[in-house]
């Protein structure tokens, strides 16, 4: 593969056109216009050069000392200078190297083609920072997919991208601003529909001794500050909240998913090891 790399005498500033044109990639509409998205720090980079299209890697000359396993993957890399790495950055300590990535959602259809047994679905969630650690934990516990689904965060933003730790390369995530379309689709992929509400009358651990937990599950969660809309509730299959021992309120968003899809991808796990 031929590489076009600029030596790091050719250090671009964040006047430079090509910096420029990244730079517009830090928000929704420009995301959304060019079809491509910001990948921050090594992890996301390293992941995003394994299992991503990668476009071009910025890099300052000490993030290239630090990686240059990254700076070596990559077929197209350009040296920035401190300010033009500030700008394309969105944190408050930049690593100094950022790829410019292909998007990665796909049709519904796709993320749910074959027969998936487990996929997460956010329903109107807010924050980028839970949305993609919910990423994370969906990857981690094994999920076929994540939809992002109604009015919810985009998942290029660069905090879910961050928080999904490379996740958001590893499973087919798809975007539908219609949650009746959603619905109909898990339910025409054979998929149950579990909500998680923190009022319902089943927890978790209820469902250990039944079959609920093991069966083809789409798993709902909803806003942060306002759970699921009562109509969705109404839809689903199944309706189950996390168990409160201690005199905690609540748990996250993050922290609630993790605890339902990882009840599901165990109670998948035992079945298959009993019928074996």
């Amino acid at each position: 593969m031929s590489r076009d790399s600029s030596r790091p005498g050719d250090v671009f500033t964040h006047r430079t056109p090509r910096v420029v044109a990244a730079r517009r990639l830090t928000t929704r509409s420009g995301r959304d216009d060019a079809g491509r998205f910001l990948a921050e720090g090594a992890q996301a980079v390293r992941e995003a050069l394994r299992f991503g299209r990668v476009h071009e890697l910025f890099v300052t000359e000490a993030a290239a000392r630090r990686h240059p396993d990254l700076v070596a993957g990559a077929s197209s890399v350009s040296y920035i200078d401190r300010r033009a790495a500030e700008l394309l950055s969105e944190t408050v300590t930049p690593q100094g190297i950022v790829a410019v990535c292909d998007t990665v959602d796909v049709p519904l259809a796709s993320a749910l083609r074959g027969t998936p047994r487990l996929v997460a679905v956010l329903a109107g969630v807010s924050d980028p920072g839970n949305a993609g650690t919910v990423l994370r934990v969906a990857d981690a516990a094994g999920a076929d997919a994540v939809v992002f689904a109604g009015d919810t965060v985009d998942v290029h933003n660069g905090k879910c991208v961050r928080a999904s730790t490379g996740s958001l390369f590893h499973l087919p995530v798809a975007r539908e601003r219609d949650l009746d379309v959603v619905l109909d689709s898990c339910a025409a992929a054979g998929l149950r529909v579990v909500a998680a509400d923190g009022s319902a009358t089943h927890a978790t651990d209820d469902l250990e001794s039944t079959p609920v937990l093991a069966e083809p599950a789409a798993w709902l969660f909803g806003n942060e500050a306002h759970g699921l809309p009562s109509a969705v509730v109404a839809r689903a299959d199944h309706v189950v909240r996390v168990p409160l021992y201690g005199r905690a309120e609540s748990l996250n968003l993050a922290t609630a998913a993790a605890v339902c899809l990882y009840a599901a991808a165990m109670a998948a796990r035992r079945r298959i090891a009993d019928r074996g």
